[in-house]
């Protein structure tokens, strides 16, 4: 499923692309825009904004998220959708949802910190905005902060 989530949902956003969903986000878009790229790329549109859901052009192609925390709204995106928080996470960039790609270290050497280098070996990059990524202590605080959210 993909999705495209208003400018009010910047933190859902951020929390689906962990758990490996594919969902647009733009900071400053009109809803006339918003609708559009929905159309035009085959997404569901993830909001809170009642005059958007009223455009005749998102009719049935929109999910209202009824609460205001993240935390909150990612369990209700999660359960809507039958989505597994865990199967794919950590495969999106979160910055700009293009999924990652396995990468050889000495292909990023002179990107990592030396001591990032010198310790691990396992690196994945986003083809897109050529972010670097890498297993380390915040990937704990993310999964605690999902079984957190998922516990109740």
């Amino acid at each position: 499923m993909k999705f495209i989530a208003d400018n009010m949902l910047g933190r859902l956003a951020k929390w689906l692309r962990i758990i490996g969903c594919d969902v647009a986000y733009y900071r400053r878009i009109d809803d006339a825009r918003l609708v559009g790229l929905a159309l035009e790329q085959g997404r569901l549109i993830l909001t809170r904004d009642t005059l958007l859901i009223r455009r005749k052009m998102a009719k049935g192609n929109f999910f209202f998220v009824t609460d205001d925390d993240y935390k909150e709204q990612l369990k209700q995106i999660v359960k809507q959708f039958s989505i597994d928080p865990y199967q794919d996470l950590l495969t999106r960039c979160i910055e700009c949802n293009t999924l990652l790609s396995d990468i050889d270290r000495e292909h990023v050497r002179e990107l990592l910190p030396e001591y990032v280098y010198e310790n691990l070996r396992s690196f994945r990059t986003c083809r897109q905005c050529n972010k670097v990524y890498w297993p380390a202590t915040h990937k704990d605080r993310i999964i605690e902060t999902l079984k957190e959210i998922f516990r109740s």
